[in-house]
């Protein structure tokens, strides 16, 4: 793949990911907002609803995606040391990677009650 056609995939995959965030977020926000009158046991039963569970499982996964991407952007742009900007997008597509799966196996843990 080309740089140009690579700069282009990524500006349209992140332009996707930030338009699938806003329902996502939506939902996550109004979701938050009802977290102060429920239970520990109420809010494990409405974590271990499958669709409460995939809607977070996508507000973790595409959310850390979506960072990643823009982030990468931010070192491309400002990082000018070859060496340094590739290390720098490696820990943070690594990083992104490690909160994305503690988060899936989080959710899947409590919503599956494991």
């Amino acid at each position: 793949m080309s740089g140009s056609s690579h700069g282009t995939s990524h500006f349209w995959v992140q332009r996707l990911t930030s338009i699938a965030l806003i329902p996502l977020v939506l939902w996550f926000c109004f979701s938050v907002a009802r977290l102060p009158q429920m239970t520990h046991e109420q809010l494990t039963a409405w974590l271990q609803s499958p669709l409460n569970a995939t809607l977070m499982i996508l507000v973790v996964s595409v959310g850390l995606y979506h960072g990643k991407l823009g982030l990468q952007v931010v070192i491309e742009d400002y990082v000018s040391n070859l060496n340094r900007r590739f290390l720098m997008i490696t820990i943070v597509t690594l990083l992104c990677g490690l909160f994305a799966v503690l988060g899936v196996v989080s959710v899947l843990k409590i919503s599956l009650g494991a």
